[in-house]
C-alpha cells in the first residue's frame, strides 16, 4: 500500500518536472525560431510522457480499489468466522441471551401492573373504610331510631293509660 502511494508521488513529481520542461520549452521556442521542430518534438514527448503517467496513475488507482474490495470481503468473512467461534464456545449463549431478554421484557410489563395493583389496593382500602364508616353511622342512626320509637311508644302508652283511667273514672261516676 505504501509502495503504491510512493509510486503515485513519484509520478506526480515527474508530471511537475515535465510541466516545467514544457514552460521552459515555450520560453526557448519564443527565443529560438530555428528550434521550433525540436520544441514540438519535446512537447510531443512531454505529452506522451504525461499520458503514460496518467495511465499508470489510473492503473495504481484501480489496483488500490481492487485491494480495498478484497479487504472489505475479508473483513466480512472475519466477522462471520468470529460469530461461528462465539457460537462454538458457548452453544447455549443465544438461548441464555434470549431468556434474559424475555425476563427483561416481562419485568417491564410487571412494573405498570404492580403500580396498578397498589393503586387498586389503596382504592379498595379507601372504599372499605368509607363503607365501614357509613355502616357505623347507619348503626348509630338505627340505635337512635330505636330509642326514639321506644320513647314514643312509652309516651303513647302513658297517654293511653291516662286516657283509660280518665275514661274509667267517667264511667264509674255516673
Amino acid at each position: 500500500m505504501q509502495q503504491i502511494e510512493k509510486q503515485a508521488s513519484e509520478q506526480q513529481q515527474q508530471v511537475l518536472r515535465l510541466k516545467s520542461l514544457e514552460s521552459f520549452s515555450e520560453t526557448v521556442k519564443d527565443e529560438k525560431g530555428d528550434e521550433d521542430e525540436a520544441s514540438r518534438s519535446a512537447l510531443t514527448a512531454f505529452r506522451a510522457k504525461e499520458e503514460q503517467i496518467e495511465r499508470k496513475k489510473m492503473e495504481v488507482k484501480e489496483r488500490v480499489q481492487a485491494q480495498l474490495g478484497r479487504v472489505e470481503e475479508e473483513t466480512k468473512r472475519l466477522a462471520e468466522i468470529k460469530e461461528e467461534l462465539d457460537a462454538l464456545t458457548d452453544p447455549t449463549r443465544k438461548e441464555v441471551s434470549s431468556i434474559r431478554k424475555r425476563i427483561d421484557s416481562v419485568s417491564r410489563e410487571l412494573k405498570p401492573l404492580a403500580q396498578a395493583c397498589v393503586k387498586k389496593e389503596k382504592e379498595y382500602k379507601d372504599a372499605l373504610e368509607a363503607y365501614n364508616e357509613k355502616n357505623r353511622e347507619k348503626s348509630q342512626l338505627i340505635t337512635k331510631l330505636m330509642e326514639l320509637v321506644t320513647e314514643s311508644e312509652r309516651l303513647r302508652m302513658k297517654k293511653l293509660e291516662e286516657l283509660n283511667r280518665s275514661l274509667e273514672s267517667m264511667l264509674i261516676k255516673p
